[in-house]
């Protein structure tokens, strides 16, 4: 039997839980421009899968966890992982790679809300009142202005643009599976299986398509323990425990905020412009998501 302090202590962390996801998935895109220097970026993401899945299987052996109970839960958590992983951090670290700032990198990524609210209408019967969808297009408003403060800098790419709305795609249609398909998944025997076949599919194309060379420097040695344990496996777990407590559109509106943390960690630690334009973008996004979020 629960305790009051243990409610109170439940509320909090649910609380909690919110905000430091986005503090964690934020650092992911810091964390992916310290490492892409030094391994190209299929190379780099099996090396980070390669890590979890020993982590994962290690804590699922000591603990007994359970595994899916047939094959086709197994092939529904095995699709999810592609979609959240496989296309969603390969988009990411070509977008990167192609020198996309890491704050326009987050926006187009923060774009899954908008998507994510239409679909759930229609798989969740999620809806959405007045002054949701007011903070839904709040939301994209402060999107689309700090998109337009990077574009007037000369700052996009048209393969870079391409490789972020991948990701985006990517992340949006694999919340939603994960949702619909994978509600009892086991974190850890569900994450060897998810990290598992991303990373064999993006080794096959790291075989394909890239050198595979790596320069084991300190900084990538840090660079690749921060995004193996740090966003894999805390800032996934986190994900998928607010999509099990929550509306998908709910959760959905917290990557809002990815851009706006994004873009001061990239402007304090690699010098990238952050304008007025921005700032009042990151303001209105935050306050769209307060709408988006509130009871």
């Amino acid at each position: 039997m629960s305790t009051p302090q243990s409610n109170i202590n439940n509320v909090s962390w649910i609380s909690a839980a919110p905000a430091l996801f986005v503090l964690l998935w934020s650092t992911g895109f810091i964390g992916s421009r310290y490492g892409i220097p030094y391994a190209e970026p299929f190379t780099l993401t099996a090396l980070r899968m390669g890590i979890v899945v020993a982590l994962l299987g290690f804590f699922a052996l000591l603990f007994r966890a359970p595994w899916p109970v047939s094959f086709r839960a197994a092939a529904h958590i095995a699709v999810a992982g592609l979609l959240v992983h496989a296309t969603y951090l390969s988009g990411v670290l070509y977008a990167i790679t192609w020198q996309l700032p890491l704050g326009f990198v987050a926006l187009i990524a923060g774009l899954q809300p908008i998507f994510t609210a239409f679909i759930s209408r229609y798989l969740f019967q999620e809806r959405l009142n007045k002054l949701q969808w007011l903070g839904m297009l709040l939301g994209l408003i402060g999107v689309l202005m700090v998109v337009a403060s990077k574009y007037v800098s000369g700052e996009v790419k048209l393969a870079a643009l391409i490789a972020a709305t991948i990701a985006m795609v990517g992340i949006t249609l694999g919340t939603l599976y994960q949702k619909r398909f994978c509600q009892e998944m086991d974190l850890r025997t569900g994450g060897v299986i998810q990290f598992g076949t991303t990373g064999l599919v993006v080794f096959v194309l790291a075989v394909i398509f890239e050198t595979r060379a790596v320069v084991w420097a300190p900084q990538f040695i840090f660079s690749l323990f921060w995004l193996a344990v740090v966003l894999s496996l805390g800032a996934i777990s986190l994900l998928y425990l607010l999509i099990r407590r929550g509306a998908a559109t709910k959760v959905a509106s917290l990557f809002f905020l990815t851009p706006a943390v994004t873009a001061v960690m990239a402007y304090v630690l690699f010098g990238e412009s952050l304008t007025l334009l921005a700032i009042g973008g990151l303001v209105v996004s935050a306050c769209g998501v307060a709408l988006v979020s509130r009871k």
